[in-house]
Order: structure tokens, then C-alpha cells, then sequence
């Protein structure tokens, strides 16, 4: 019997974008089998957006926002109870570059024997760029050349979650789904904490491509952009990704970046932005999240 696929999409309060997602969704040459959406706004808009799809779908409204974090482990525990083999993964903001992702993405997994593959991210206004820096030791590489450097097809061991990621059934299984309570921000990284420990093998395609906005900016570079801090621009972002770094720095496999987080960051808000006070915030949000505090901004 075939292998089936189930596609996973999280969206909020985007439906002009989810339009252009789902197309590309069910435009591949390889379709999912199955869609399912998981909306953190219940919009009756979206529910009819879904329902118009040319392959079988799944609406699952959330009348509370479950952030990504929560929005893809509903979806993907639904695909895993639907007897899918494959959870295939995407957001309402991003889509796949062309319609031989999927395929790809699958014969890359076989030929390999890959518990999990992903596509490489790149910038939707520029596809020669990644959407995400992508750390090589203690090297960033923010263009795509910089991936692709020999023959091969893949780049063991580093992937990019969430964003085009697919996950053998079994995968799951072994390492779980996104923590609900990082709500945004880390919950990916999380997840990736979690396969590299299981021991799985998994990578990243260079021969499939997913299209997202532009998110490195974030990313400020220090000491002649041979190390970089993270910066996002509103409050809230900074929040959970501070918040929520910090309770990640605290679990096995990820206590080994506290001293380079210190040292980046200290070196980033006392000598590049002259702020002590943004400091002493980020020191706080850390140790909300190493106290396992998750409550949202607002509480």
C-alpha cells in the first residue's frame, strides 16, 4: 500500500497569504493526501478557503490562539491519528518554491533513509538568499551558494523547522510534537533539540526549496559579523524569543551555548546598542523561561 502524505498548515488572521500557501500545496505534482488546517482564529473565511481545496482537507478551528507551537502539534496529532506516514509541514506565510517539492522531498528521505528532511528556507523576494541564517560551527551562511557547495543532495544533520519540514510518522513517535507552552519563537528549535538527541538521521534537501519572508534581519551582526545577537523589533517578539531561549538553554544538549549566549549578548546591548536597561530585560525574560514561567506577555 502507498505511503500517504498529510500536509499541516498554521495559520492566523492571513488568509491573503494562505491562499497563495495553499495553492502551492495542492499544486504539487506529488499532492498530500491530505490537508489539514489548523486556524487560530476561527475564521469562517478560512474555514471556506479550506473547504475549497482540490484534495480532502481537515478545518480545525481554535477559538484560542495556540500560537505555532500549539497550532502544529494539534495538526500534527490529528495527521498522526489519521494513520498518515508522512507529516508534511507549512505555514500560512510561506510556500513551496515550485511543484516538485513534495516529490523531492520524499525521494531525497528514500534515498537516504531520513527519519526527517527539510527543504532549504529561502527569501521569498530573493531565493538566492535564505530566509533564516543558517550557524555551520561558529560560521553563519546567509546565501544559498554558501549550502551548496559539492555534489551532494543533502546536508546532514541540520534542518530547518518548521517550515517545509517532513517527518516520518515513526519520527514523531520517538521525539513527540511542539511544546504548547512556548507558544512562538524556540518551539522549533525545540523540537530540533529533540531529534538530534533521538539519534534519527535527518537533513536538509538542497534540491528543494521553500519560499518565506525574509527573517534574518533579525539576526544583528557584532564583532565584524563574526557572531550575531538576536534583536527582534517589537516587544512582544522579543518576549517570547528571550523568554523562551532562556528555558532552552536550560535543557540537556543546549547548556553548552549559555557561556557564547552571555558573551554575544552582553556584547551586544552594553557595546553596540549602549543599552543596560534592554539587558537587564533580556536577563529577566531569561529567567522567566529557566523558571518555567509561561505565561504571555499580558499575564
Amino acid at each position: 500500500m502507498p505511503e500517504t502524505v498529510c500536509a499541516v498548515v498554521v495559520t492566523h488572521r492571513r488568509p491573503d497569504e494562505l491562499v497563495k500557501s495553499l495553492e502551492a500545496l495542492s499544486a504539487q505534482s506529488r499532492r498530500p493526501d491530505h490537508l489539514v488546517v489548523v486556524d487560530n482564529d476561527a475564521d469562517p473565511q478560512v474555514a471556506d478557503l479550506v473547504a475549497g481545496q482540490p484534495i480532502p482537507t481537515t478545518y480545525l478551528p481554535s477559538r484560542r490562539n495556540l500560537g505555532g507551537a500549539g497550532g502544529f502539534a494539534l495538526g500534527m496529532l490529528h495527521a498522526l491519528a489519521s494513520g498518515a506516514d508522512w507529516v508534511w509541514l507549512a505555514d500560512d506565510d510561506g510556500r513551496p518554491a515550485d511543484s516538485e517539492v513534495l516529490s523531492t522531498l520524499l525521494a531525497c528521505a528514500g534515498d537516504h533513509r531520513l527519519a526527517e528532511v527539510s527543504p532549504m528556507v529561502c527569501d521569498m523576494d530573493n531565493p538566492s538568499r535564505l530566509a533564516f541564517p543558517l550557524r555551520r560551527g561558529l560560521v553563519w551562511r546567509r546565501e544559498v551558494s554558501e549550502l551548496r557547495t559539492g555534489a551532494d543532495d543533502l546536508l546532514p544533520g541540520i534542518a530547518s523547522l518548521f517550515n517545509g519540514a517532513l517527518f516520518a510518522a515513526s519520527t514523531l513517535e520517538a521525539i513527540g510534537v511542539p511544546d504548547l507552552r512556548l507558544f512562538v519563537r524556540g518551539d522549533e528549535t525545540e523540537l530540533h533539540r529533540r531529534l538530534v538527541r533521538s539519534g534519527l538521521p535527518f537533513g536538509t534537501c538542497l534540491e528543494a526549496v521553500y519560499l518565506h519572508p525574509q527573517g534574518g534581519d533579525e539576526f544583528k551582526p557584532i564583532l565584524g559579523g563574526r557572531m550575531h545577537a538576536q534583536y527582534p523589533d517589537n516587544a512582544a517578539k522579543r518576549f517570547f524569543t528571550y523568554r523562551n531561549r532562556g528555558y532552552l538553554q536550560s535543557l540537556p544538549g543546549m547548556r553548552k551555548l549559555v557561556v557564547q549566549e552571555w558573551a554575544r549578548f552582553g556584547w551586544y546591548f552594553l557595546v553596540s546598542r549602549r543599552d543596560p536597561a534592554a539587558l537587564m530585560e533580556w536577563i529577566r525574560l531569561r529567567r522567566l523561561g529557566r523558571r518555567e514561567k509561561f505565561g504571555r506577555p499580558e499575564q
